[in-house]
Order: C-alpha cells, then structure tokens, then sequence
C-alpha cells in the first residue's frame, strides 16, 4: 500500500469514527421541557423582599407575590361593594383583619398555604410542600371555619379573573404562561366548585 493510500485510509476511518460519534449526541436523552415553576424563575436564589435578611426561590416569590396580590384585589373588591364580590367566601378572614383587635395572622397563613400548593403542585421539587387541607376540605365550610360559603362557576370564574389580574400586576405578561396558570387553576375547578349555581 502507498503512502498515499495509507494517509487517505486513516482519514477516512478518522473521519468516519467522528461521524458516528456526533451521531451518537442525538441519541441523548430529549430535553425535558420547562416546568411552570422554573419559567417562573425557578430555584435560582433571590433576596426576599419581605425581609432583605432571608433568601427565598424565585419561583416561590412569583407566586407568593401573585397570591398576596390576589388577596389584596379581592379585599379591594369586598370593600368596594362590587356585585358578586367574594366576600361571603372570606367573611371569617375579614371578620378578623378588620375586626378589634385587627389580627392578619390567618391571612399570612392563607398566602402561604397557597405558595405551598401552587410552588409544590408546578415543579417546585421537594423544597417546596402543601402540607394544607385537600381541596374539597379546604374549601367546604362545614370542614373548614375558615371558608364562609361554598363557591359558584361563577365565584371561580371571578377567582381566576382576580388571579390574571394579580399576574399581570406582577409583571407575568406572556399570555401562554398566563394560560399556563388558568390552567392549573381550571385542573381545580371540580372540588372547589362545591354549590352547583
């Protein structure tokens, strides 16, 4: 054999070696799509506005902060007077914010029983947990003296409004990750919705 054909004979086994192995990168294991709480910021660690001392996940404080706006587009809407507001649904919570003495105690544990759920149930892996009530419990008032009435479609329908609202607030924009939202939120409708109106 030549030294010509010897040279040529390496490269084409270099070169096909080199072939087969880039082909092999394509077999790797497909990439797993994001969760709702890694495009929501994830684990990645940030300063807890609440309290500058203490790191908290971004995901988490995404929703935390959609869930405290929520609750204060709610409250606005209660105070307000608006027709079909939710204000028999809180009517135990309200009774003791604004009650004498003012106490807020179960509204913070409204908000983080409702990161929990949300942080827990979207991808927020094990340092995230719901350890609350069950749906049908948390939200029927013979189980829960915390809940004043049973919801309506409707009373939902104004629920997922307020949460879109508070998204927004929060600079969630992106309609498909909004939808993203409605669509757990809609994955819930049945144990909530407990009064057939």
């Amino acid at each position: 054999m030549t030294k010509f054909s010897k040279i040529a004979l390496c490269a084409l086994i270099i070169g096909s070696s080199a072939f087969f192995t880039s082909c092999k990168d394509d077999d790797a294991a497909p990439v797993q799509p994001q969760t709702l709480y890694q495009k929501l910021g994830g684990t990645t660690m940030v300063t807890d506005p609440n309290d500058s001392s203490k790191m908290i996940e971004q995901g988490r404080l995404s929703f935390r902060s959609v869930v405290d706006s929520t609750v204060v587009l709610i409250v606005a809407d209660i105070v307000a007077g608006n027709e079909g507001n939710l204000g028999a649904h809180f009517a135990p919570l309200a009774g003791e914010v604004f009650g004498t003495p003012a106490n807020a105690t179960n509204v913070a544990v409204l908000s983080k029983n409702l990161t929990d759920f949300f942080a827990a149930n979207t991808g927020g892996g094990a340092t995230n947990t719901y350890s609350g009530l069950g749906m049908v419990a948390a939200h029927d008032p013979a189980q829960n003296p915390r809940m004043g009435a049973k919801s309506t479609d409707a009373d939902y329908d104004r629920f997922i409004g307020f949460v879109g609202a508070a998204a927004g607030k929060n600079g969630v924009t992106d309609q498909a990750l909004i939808g993203e939202v409605v669509a757990v939120l809609e994955s819930l409708r049945a144990p909530i919705v407990q009064d057939p109106q």
